[in-house]
């Protein structure tokens, strides 16, 4: 089965409260809660075709929120992102955000609750694993022997056996001077942020609020320190400390009834250390599935081509950042629809395992690219149906949530606030206090919502599951009306066309997209002969063919023969932002 991951950012998804204020509290603005994850949330997603649910922001992290009843005070303000903190500055691997729970005493059993439910309705539950950097407050409560840099020696920038890299001079007067304040804890024995900066003054651009793991080789050395680690087989005792804590921290969701794993920044970790442990990860449950943010830039320890040595290591999908670029480029920028090509060769690693997403928390939603609003379904169809990887999906997406107004932390920068108390309203809208009916959602939000239930099931059809790529758009550059501007003199600015082809199921389906914001486009559609014969469709030039719309299959097919194909073209009209997905019978 395709994977189809649904980002569900509990702290946003669940939280009911209307209204709320920039930078308030929780008791202000409300927070999400892993009890309102409800059964009917859970069926309405599997029914909208999603497999996987990766519950993001689960992990208990560095807060201003004070629970001290519950022995969390609030973390120094100096190293807290917003007002609810940034889930990706760790406090405890082992611990859950208390945020999300209705009784924070009960936190894991509530938890544990939610990950029954998900299996129930045939979704696997995933959650983040963080493994280049944690809270500069991280101190584990749960399995506190499993603490980093309880044996470190603090006087050495790198050591092999040490959890973190540290700054010199070793000195009193040495301040860890933050953006927001000093990091008294630090003074004197300073650690090297999660993003690199080795500095006593990190910048307010810098993860300032974390600090770096040390995987057993000096990251300033690159991927030839990386080189020669240990190997996949490696005993216990010859791995670095800081792979066998990692290790326990995945056996320990594992166990707990976690499926999969979204890996952040993966490409800054040695892939040997990735080899050894997602090997003993499915040792414990040869199901689990590894998906890897990564990207070819400075701060890789992979080496070469970052997509490779993480598929090498046993990752199922790896981020696939250039075509969401492209895309972006292509909406309101110089791109065309024409480079999306390069993107979906099927013999490209990309093309089987390359995640493929339109918005996630990093990103802006799509109503605010490029100041734009977006073609959402022709997005999705040329996102989506295009390759045979997982795909990504984040909450509120599906009805056009548009991060409107400032949240906090991230000002009015067209994301929804990953650091703060904050709402999704037009998800509330079909949420409706948890009854998840949709009975509040506007007509605009419905027609989204109605076209995402209805195109994500069609991406396990054969030919969108497994099948190969054939791009249509070099055969159609001077067919009249091919997506052009006004000026242009060869066409596929606009629209994008291609086939699916699964050989065994002998499927073909057939895909268009409108990605213009404004224009319909009335074109007719060459397939060439060798199109046909690769489609396994022997071109008789008088045969004549149908293609079925997926989406609306009530309506009467488009027809053409196979001469029709290659030289006259299929007749059609396509709206703005909307896409075709045609069944070729």
């Amino acid at each position: 089965m395709r994977p189809v991951i649904y980002q569900l950012f509990v702290r946003h998804f669940s939280n009911d409260n209307t209204g709320g204020i920039p930078w308030g509290s929780k008791e202000e603005n409300g927070c999400g809660t892993f009890n309102g994850i409800n059964d009917a949330a859970l069926q309405a997603l599997a029914d909208m075709g999603v497999t996987h649910v990766w519950l993001t922001g689960v992990l208990r992290h560095a807060t201003q929120t004070d629970y001290s009843a519950y022995g969390l005070p609030a973390n120094p303000a100096c190293v807290v992102k917003g007002r609810a903190g940034s889930p990706y500055a760790v406090t405890d691997y082992f611990d859950l955000d208390p945020d999300l729970a209705e009784n924070p005493a009960e936190r894991r059993a509530e938890f544990e609750a939610l990950l029954r439910r998900c299996r129930r309705r045939g979704l696997t539950p995933m959650m983040d694993f963080i493994p280049n950097h944690v809270s500069r407050s991280y101190a584990s409560r749960i399995r506190p022997e499993y603490s980093f840099g309880a044996t470190d020696d603090t006087r050495s920038f790198f050591s092999y056996n040490n959890s973190f890299y540290y700054l010199s001079p070793h000195d009193s007067d040495c301040e860890m001077q933050l953006p927001d304040g000093v990091f008294d804890p630090e003074r004197g024995c300073g650690r090297v942020t999660g993003n690199n900066a080795a500095t006593w003054t990190p910048a307010a651009h810098d993860w300032y609020e974390t600090v770096k793991l040390n995987y057993g080789c000096d990251y300033t050395h690159g991927p030839h320190a990386a080189a020669a680690l240990p190997g996949i087989g490696a005993r216990e005792e010859a791995v670095p400390r800081t792979w066998l804590l990692m290790d326990a921290v995945l056996a320990w969701w594992q166990e707990m009834g976690v499926g999969g794993f979204r890996c952040d920044m993966a490409h800054m970790v040695p892939p040997a250390f990735w080899r050894w442990a997602i090997a003993r990860a499915r040792l414990r449950d040869e199901n689990t599935l590894f998906l890897a943010e990564a990207y070819n830039d400075y701060m890789s320890l992979c080496g070469g081509d970052v997509h490779r040595e993480l598929l090498a290591a046993g990752f199922n999908g790896i981020y696939d950042s250039p075509a969401y670029d492209t895309l972006r480029g292509i909406i309101g920028g110089t791109r065309w629809a024409n480079d999306l090509d390069r993107h979906d060769h099927s013999e490209s690693q990309n093309f089987y395992h390359g995640v493929r997403y339109l918005e996630n928390h990093d990103e802006q939603r799509l109503p605010k690219w490029n100041g734009q609003s977006a073609p959402y379904a022709a997005l999705c169809a040329a996102q989506f149906a295009a390759t045979a990887g997982p795909v990504l999906v984040y909450n509120g997406q599906e009805v056009g949530e548009a991060a409107e107004g400032a949240g906090g932390y991230g000002g009015d920068n067209g994301r929804t606030s990953i650091f703060d108390y904050t709402s999704l309203p037009r998800l509330q809208h079909w949420r409706n206090g948890g009854a998840c009916d949709g009975a509040a959602m506007t007509a605009e939000e419905r027609s989204l919502r109605d076209f995402t239930a209805a195109f994500l099931p069609l991406l396990q059809h054969p030919a969108l599951a497994n099948g190969t790529f054939y791009g249509l758009n070099w055969a159609n550059r001077a067919t009249v009306g091919f997506g052009r501007e006004a000026d242009d003199s060869i066409g596929g600015h606009r629209l994008f066309a291609f086939l699916r082809h699964a050989r065994k199921a002998r499927a073909t389906v057939l895909v268009l997209c409108n990605l213009s914001e404004t224009e319909d486009y009335a074109t007719a559609l060459h397939i060439p002969l060798h199109a046909q014969e690769w489609a396994g469709k022997k071109p008789v030039p008088a045969k004549e063919f149908s293609f079925v719309n997926l989406l609306h299959p009530e309506g009467a097919p488009l027809c053409a023969t196979s001469e029709q194909l290659a030289s006259t073209g299929l007749p059609l009209t396509i709206p703005a932002g909307e896409s075709l997905v045609l069944e070729w019978n």
